[in-house]
Order: structure tokens, then C-alpha cells, then sequence
């Protein structure tokens, strides 16, 4: 990370002078050409043409959504509009309402500890970007499905299903974590939910979760299991859609028309370098450097979403998933979304405008969706309290499970190191050798 964030401020430092070499008369006439009015989100198979960041609404009528009518829409229009119909029961909405309340809840209390003692190294927290992970995996995902992470990965294990009790005790170290505290923060992995894993660097999980999405296709085309309809996807930010492992893997995904859905989770910002200073336009005739713009490129359709409204990101991850599910190919999804802290809990935050983050504060997903219930009668304030009630103790007994459990034995040292379990690990009397006399100053016998 301290490497990376060098690179980082030498990237910052030449972007500024690069940029002031762009031609001023075009960047001029680019601005010009800017439209007050968000662009509309097109089908999946049609990536609509945008140009404000800020703002996203839906050609298709998202009904199932508390987004407030866009900066170009007049008042008058906005009150006229008929009132929407629930496109979602009562159950499902009270369960992603559930399923982004926990993630916030859970992140929130990891910060206590954090600054308490009690956990150790960087800890990247996911408040504000609830509605990505929710919208996705609780809501369109089946337990046999893949799941590839990043750094930020505590939410997107709790919302595939792995219990918050052993993502707090990895957290915190211990034996009964979901890596019987061997991985920690960043390297969540759980094989019975398909959670293929939190990586460190940026990137490197996109070609696994490509490679669970061939493993899938070989199985149903050549091996002639039908039925085995699984589809894997792959989470990463902003900052990811320039390293070299994005365009590959897009490439492989596209070719072989693997059953992959690409996600990226755009908060604007690459640990403290601004999306919109790091990446370039995708055409002439751009003024932001839109990401789902890419995925033509490889012959996949790309699509926009406002990653603050969990059911605009579902309904645009169930045409994804349906998609992948029928055999007809990958799909990148660029969700508009923002973070709510700094990069890690080490991090100040001192480099994001105050306004900006105000602005996104005020678009958070958790009253969006809450509002959205009551308005559409899918939940009383009865019940919502209930449901944040329960949530709030399930990460109190979180704690608490971590906080008693056992710290790893010296026994798992080099466990899952050696390949051998005979070989320089394991002695032949079935003793780790790192236990035997003389290991540490390197006169142990060594088979």
C-alpha cells in the first residue's frame, strides 16, 4: 500500500502537468456540450450515452425507486409524475433493507474496534456503497454462485451468506474466522458460499472469478450438465479499470461468452487519487471517463447505474444475471456509488471536496430505501425498528463471539504452505518441524 500510494502522488503530480498540455479550445467545446439532464439507462443490450456524474434515472421506469426526480426536471413534472407501484413484495424489500442496514451496522462497529485494539493491519470499510453489494449479490445471486472481491470485501461475504460472527472473528484474528484468522481484513474466502476471495491488490481477483465463470461453461457445454446454471462476478473499483488483468480478463469473458457480470464499484475515487484525473474518456466525444463505455469494445453490452439505489442496481443485475444464465455472455456494470470514509481507517480523508462528500451523504442508499418502503406500504416504522433492532444485536453477539474466540493455534503456521504434508513442514513423526530443536537457527534435520 505505502508503495502504491507513491505511485499515486507521482501519477498526481504528471496528470496536472499533462493536463494542462490537453487542447484548451476542446475541452472548452466539450463543456459546452454538456446537457443539464441525465442520460437515460439504457437495456443491457443498448449502453446509454451519459454525461453529468451525478444524477442517474431509468428509461425503463424504474418504479421501484426513491430517486428524486434529476437536477433537469422540473418541479412541476416532478409532482405530476404518477405515483409509482411497488415492483417488489414486502419480504424481498424488507430483506435488502436488512441485508444494507447489517453492512452498515457491521462496518460502523468495525471502526470501534478498530480504533479500540482489537483488530490489526489496513481495514477498508464499504460504508455508503450497500445498495452495490445488496443489489447484486442478496438480491439476484443463488448460493452456488461465485462471488470475486476486493479489498473491501466484509460486506460482499455477509450479503453471500457467510455469518457476520466469522467475518468479525477473522477480523479480529481468531481461529473461528471464516480463514481461521489467517487471512484478516482483505482475504475473506468461504468455499461453501462461493466466495472466491478479498484480494489486496487491485485486480487480482477478476481473472479468478473469470476462471469459476469457464469452469461453469465447460461444465455445462462439454461435461452436459444442463442444469448447472452457475455465474460468477467480479467486484472492483474505479481504479482497477487500468491495470492490464481488467481488459484481459473482458477480453477472455467475451470470447468464450463465459457466464460472468463484471462490477465496478465507481466512489469516484482510487485510494486519493480522483477517477476523473487518473482515466481517460473512452471517445472524442466524451467529457467523463465512463467505464461501462468499455465493454463495447469487447462485444459485451455496458451499462451505468446509480449505485445508491439498491433496487435500480438489482434490476440491472437480474437482466445481467438472467443473461449470463441463459448462455449469452458477460456484461460490465459500472455502479456510480461513493464511500463514506477515507480509503482505510488510516486514512484522514482530507483530499475529498466536503461538498462532494455532503452530496452523496444525502443520497444514502439505507433512508432511500427505507423511505421507499413506507411511501410504497411494503413495511411499517413498527417493523423497520424491528428489523434494525435485530440487526443491531446480531453485531453486538459478533463481537462478542470474536472478542471470546480462541487466537489461532502455532500448530496452523505452515498450514496450507507446503504441498507435500511429508515434505519440509511435516516431519515424519507427524510434528510441524518448525517445533523441533534446532529449527530456528537452521541445524534441524531435514528428510
Amino acid at each position: 500500500h505505502i508503495v502504491l500510494y507513491h505511485r499515486i502522488i507521482a501519477m498526481y503530480t504528471s496528470a496536472t502537468s499533462i493536463r494542462a498540455m490537453a487542447c484548451p479550445r476542446q475541452r472548452s467545446s466539450m463543456r459546452g456540450e454538456e446537457s443539464s439532464m441525465r442520460a437515460q439507462v439504457a437495456p443491457l443490450h443498448q449502453p446509454r450515452l451519459s454525461r453529468t456524474p451525478v444524477v442517474i434515472r431509468s428509461s425503463k421506469k424504474v418504479q421501484a425507486s426513491a430517486q428524486p426526480a434529476s437536477k433537469g426536471a422540473s418541479a412541476s413534472s416532478a409532482s405530476s409524475a404518477p405515483k409509482s407501484t411497488p415492483k417488489i413484495s414486502a419480504e424481498e424489500a424488507r430483506e435488502l433493507y436488512r441485508d444494507m442496514f447489517l453492512g452498515r451496522e457491521f462496518e460502523e462497529m468495525c471502526a470501534q474496534m478498530y480504533y479500540r485494539g482489537k483488530m490489526f493491519g489496513f481495514v477498508h470499510l464499504y460504508s455508503g456503497q450497500e445498495a452495490v453489494s445488496t443489489g447484486v449479490i442478496k438480491a439476484c445471486l443463488k448460493k452456488h454462485d461465485f462471488v470475486s472481491s476486493t479489498y473491501r470485501d466484509h460486506v460482499h461475504a455477509i450479503s453471500k451468506g457467510v455469518s457476520s460472527k466469522k467475518v468479525m472473528a477473522e477480523l479480529f484474528g481468531k481461529k473461528t474466522g471464516v480463514c481461521r484468522g489467517q487471512g484478516g481484513s482483505m482475504h475473506m474466502f468461504d468455499k461453501e458460499h462461493g466466495l472466491l476471495g478479498g484480494y489486496a491488490f487491485i485486480g487480482e481477483g477478476i481473472p479468478v472469478g473469470v476462471g469459476a465463470a469457464f469452469t461453469s461453461a465447460y461444465t455445462r457445454r462439454v461435461l452436459g450438465e444442463e442444469d448447472h446454471d452457475a455465474v460468477a462476478v467480479n467486484f472492483f473499483g474505479d481504479g482497477t479499470c487500468n491495470v492490464g488483468q481488467f481488459y484481459e480478463s473482458l477480453n477472455m469473458a467475451s470470447l468464450y461468452k463465459l457466464p460472468v457480470i463484471f462490477v465496478v464499484e465507481n466512489n469516484k475515487w482510487a485510494i486519493g487519487m480522483s477517477h476523473a484525473r487518473a482515466t481517460s474518456t473512452s471517445s472524442l466525444a466524451d467529457s467523463e471517463p465512463w467505464i461501462y463505455k468499455k465493454g463495447e469494445a469487447f462485444g459485451m453490452p455496458g451499462v451505468h447505474v446509480d449505485g445508491m439505489d439498491v433496487l435500480k442496481v438489482r434490476e440491472v443485475a437480474m437482466e445481467a444475471v438472467a443473461r449470463a444464465r441463459r448462455g449469452d455472455g458477460p456484461t460490465l456494470i459500472e455502479c456510480e456509488t461513493y464511500r463514506f470514509r477515507g480509503h482505510s481507517l488510516a486514512d484522514p480523508d482530507e483530499l475529498r471536496d466536503p461538498k462532494e462528500k455532503e452530496h452523496y451523504a444525502s443520497r444514502d442508499p439505507i433512508p432511500r430505501m427505507k423511505e421507499y418502503m413506507l411511501k410504497n406500504g411494503l413495511a411499517t416504522e413498527a417493523e423497520i425498528k424491528e428489523i434494525e433492532k435485530d440487526v443491531v444485536a446480531e453485531v453486538e453477539d459478533a463481537v462478542e463471539f470474536a472478542d471470546e474466540s480462541p487466537k489461532p493455534d502455532m500448530s496452523q503456521l505452515l498450514e496450507n504452505v507446503f504441498a507435500d504434508p511429508k515434505g519440509f513442514g511435516i516431519g515424519p513423526d507427524g510434528q510441524y518441524r518448525y517445533m523441533q530443536p534446532g529449527f530456528t537457527s537452521g541445524t534441524a534435520a531435514v528428510s
